[in-house]
């Protein structure tokens, strides 16, 4: 089954539309001025749905929806945010959790009723959804199980997820919405504009399956390097219009390095990590124990080093599986706020495409307070001609030279 380019760009339009909609009714119906941050459609393991939410605590609405797509829709939000809408809408109902729970599904009921009705109208068919079921939960739990309409055959789900912020306050929630594998499947088929773009869904599947492939690899290397235990953790594809890339890396302090990589595909790639991170991984490497917590001369090299082994793990996995020739520059150090190191490089690959594939990964420790991010943004056009040959039989071929890694 094949969704093409345009069809996936309209309906990422459509999920943002959506959430402009929902927005605007909590506006009216609080005075809350709110705006849509970033919308995006994301392929991921069903285990991994939810990550980003760990460790804090939610209150919501979830419904479950029917007809020319099915699945379930969640509206989340943290719980002071909660506390602020309940009060807005019915002053005293933030001491009062009957009130509080009634204003939460009042909200998202009007919400989401638009939300779902956006979507119907649009795909021209009924898609009938439930009565709202008011949910308080911790992290991903908030969230509704993950589609499995297929008795397991599909390990990854498609997530539409819009991230609302309120104007000049640091407080978001969100909505996301699962919809089941098949159904979706189907209805991008069926509104695709032309095959001339498409992708084979199932080969979008096996390249994210690669990408884990690689991070492992990648998060080896670490290892090697450093002896500090690491392990790869989520792992997804997400698109969204080129404007909102930026935005996806967020407004955290990042050290890194930053790459650009030729070949098919061609494209950019960033290793971030945060800046204790940085510190502690780069200390693990180096032969003298370094007194402070400020990045050093030493710290930079260290990173800059660490950064080029992990990106060579990482693109040498895509290159023996797609069994293309993949490039990449020296890695360019970078010490900046996510948005600004990120800008730049999606300006360069909007000059030639609208939406934009990026390509997360995350790894780990539980040794010491690290973690760090690979975001890759490859060229859209060579991406999909990487997939058009790509074999999937070679999918767990991602196992990179080492050796040659270091000559």
């Amino acid at each position: 089954m094949h969704v093409d380019i345009q069809s996936l760009g309209t309906f990422n339009q459509l999920a943002h539309e959506g959430a402009e909609e929902a927005t605007r009714s909590l506006t009216q119906m609080t005075g809350i001025d709110a705006v849509v941050d970033v919308t995006k459609i994301t392929l991921l393991d069903r285990d991994d749905v939810g990550e980003g939410l760990a460790g804090q605590e939610f209150v919501g609405v979830q419904f479950d929806f029917e007809g020319v797509l099915e699945g379930e829709t969640v509206l989340v939000f943290d719980t002071a945010s909660a506390d602020t809408i309940a009060e807005a809408l019915m002053p005293g109902a933030s001491e009062d959790p009957a009130m509080a729970q009634s204003s939460v599904e009042e909200v998202g009921n009007i919400m989401m009723s638009g939300f779902i009705d956006g979507w119907a109208d649009y795909l021209g068919a009924t898609i009938d959804h439930s009565p709202p079921e008011y949910i308080e939960r911790s992290g991903a739990n908030v969230l509704p199980e993950a589609p499995d309409p297929d008795g397991g055959d599909h390990q990854q789900v498609f997530v539409f997820k819009s991230q609302i912020e309120w104007v000049g306050e640091s407080v978001n929630f969100y909505i996301y919405m699962l919809p089941e594998y098949e159904s979706l499947a189907d209805a991008m088929t069926e509104h695709a504009d032309t095959e001339a773009d498409a992708i084979p869904i199932d080969k979008l599947e096996t390249f994210n399956e690669m990408t884990t492939s690689g991070t492992k690899q990648a998060a080896d290397n670490v290892e090697m390097m450093t002896g500090i235990p690491t392990e790869a953790e989520v792992t997804q594809i997400s698109f969204a219009p080129i404007e909102d890339v930026p935005k996806q890396i967020g407004t955290d302090t990042y050290v890194g390095t930053v790459v650009e990589f030729t070949g098919v595909p061609s494209g950019y790639l960033m290793v971030l990590f945060d800046e204790v991170s940085a510190v502690n991984v780069a200390e693990a490497m180096m032969p003298v124990e370094m007194t402070g917590d400020e990045l050093t001369d030493q710290h930079e090299s260290a990173i800059e080093e660490l950064g080029n082994i992990m990106t060579s793990g990482f693109v040498d996995g895509w290159a023996n599986v797609l069994q293309t020739s993949v490039d990449h520059t020296p890695p360019r150090l970078v010490h900046d706020m996510g948005r600004s190191i990120v800008d730049p490089l999606a300006a360069q690959v909007g000059q030639h495409q609208e939406h934009a594939f990026i390509i997360d990964s995350e790894m780990r420790t539980d040794d010491i307070e690290f973690s760090a991010e690979i975001h890759a943004l490859p060229n859209e056009k060579e991406l999909r001609a990487a997939l058009d040959d790509l074999d999937v039989e070679r999918a767990d071929q991602t196992d990179a030279d080492v050796e040659q890694i270091f000559e």
